[in-house]
């Protein structure tokens, strides 16, 4: 098993997810007592935020690279930053530490191209929403991203930052997504995209007028096919 690097604490909430998720899913594929080899940089959300707020992404970029360096030097072989609004540096962590880092977008839209879908609608941050970093991989693919109204990119901006990534789960918040899903629906939007880890606290994926894809376990998913992928050819070569 391959040993994987996770930069989270943005916020703890989706990095307890993905903890949960990995190891579920290896437990699952090799069984018995297996877990998954994992080392954990939690950073703590008040500066960082803080930073991403103020558009000081070069600070952000320090931050997110020096955790880098030190699950590198831990024995990481590849990184995973459990957080989509992250990802807006995710080319300085690269450069900075030579890793391969297991992008969210990428595999997302390896999923969604999968179930043919043309036509979705990301939720997440403003920055997210607004800006290229994740939409044009996913574009890249063929796959259309929607606008989203201003008022509403402020309004799940707000729900994320003040109450999901603090751990709280408002009930008005979750009627005010479900509103606005029915609203991209009409749209002729073909899926949604939880394009923020957290979003999936808020949303129920089963129970919706449209397909919701969930990039966390997406994520997850997506990790552990390469943390296994030389045990996976191993059974394949002894069958």
């Amino acid at each position: 098993m391959k040993k994987l690097g996770i930069i989270g604490g943005t916020s703890w909430s989706s990095t307890a997810l993905y903890y949960e998720h990995i190891n579920r899913l290896v437990a699952a594929r090799l069984g018995g007592l297996h877990s998954a080899a994992l080392a954990i940089e939690s950073l703590d959300l008040a500066p960082f935020a803080a930073l991403q707020q103020a558009g000081d992404w070069d600070g952000v970029a320090t931050i997110v690279v020096e955790a880098a360096r030190r699950l590198k030097a831990s024995g990481a072989e590849a990184l995973l930053l459990a957080s989509n609004t992250s990802h807006r540096v995710e080319g300085a962590v690269a450069a900075e530490t030579g890793l391969p880092i297991l992008h969210i977008a990428d595999c997302t839209a390896d999923r969604l191209s999968a179930d043919g879908r043309s036509r979705v609608a990301l939720l997440g941050t403003r920055f997210t929403m607004t800006e290229p970093f994740i939409r044009d991989r996913i574009e890249a693919r063929g796959i259309s991203c929607v606008s989203i109204e201003p008022g509403w990119i402020a309004e799940v901006d707000r729900i994320i930052y003040d109450e999901l990534a603090a751990g709280r789960v408002v009930r008005d918040s979750q009627r005010k997504l479900k509103t606005l899903i029915t609203e991209l629906a009409k749209q002729k939007v073909q899926a949604i995209v939880l394009a923020c880890t957290e979003l999936v606290m808020a949303v129920d994926v089963r129970a919706n007028v449209l397909p919701v894809y969930d990039t966390t376990v997406i994520h997850a998913r997506s990790a552990v096919d390469w943390m296994l992928d030389s045990e996976q050819q191993q059974a394949r070569a002894a069958a």
